[in-house]
């Protein structure tokens, strides 16, 4: 997967708009749909910014295979961690709950 393919897939995943990314890693929304589309090849910094906006490190975004957590899950990460011991129990029960 190209670069720009590997970046919109994880805005997407963690319902990130383009002008919101944008505006986090510091690059304009055109040169970000630029990037996403493969009509421009981002600098190393500006990769570095929009990878770490993304909540990845270098390694994490360009390794191969599945990555351990997906970016979807990562963006709830920072909200559960918040949760009181008995609110994640009530979230174990209520996802599990889910799946059956």
């Amino acid at each position: 997967m190209k670069i720009g393919q590997k970046i919109k897939e994880a805005r997407e995943c963690q319902n990130i708009s383009m002008n919101h990314l944008a505006q986090k890693c510091e690059v304009s929304q055109a040169n970000l749909s630029r990037i996403e589309s493969g009509h421009q090849q981002p600098a190393f910094d500006t990769l570095e910014r929009i990878i770490s906006a993304l909540g990845f490190s270098l390694a994490e975004f360009f390794a191969d295979g599945t990555p351990d957590i997906t970016p979807d899950i990562r963006a709830l990460l920072p909200i559960i961690q918040t949760l009181t011991p008995r609110q994640k129990q009530a979230l174990q029960r209520f996802l599990e709950a889910m799946q059956q």
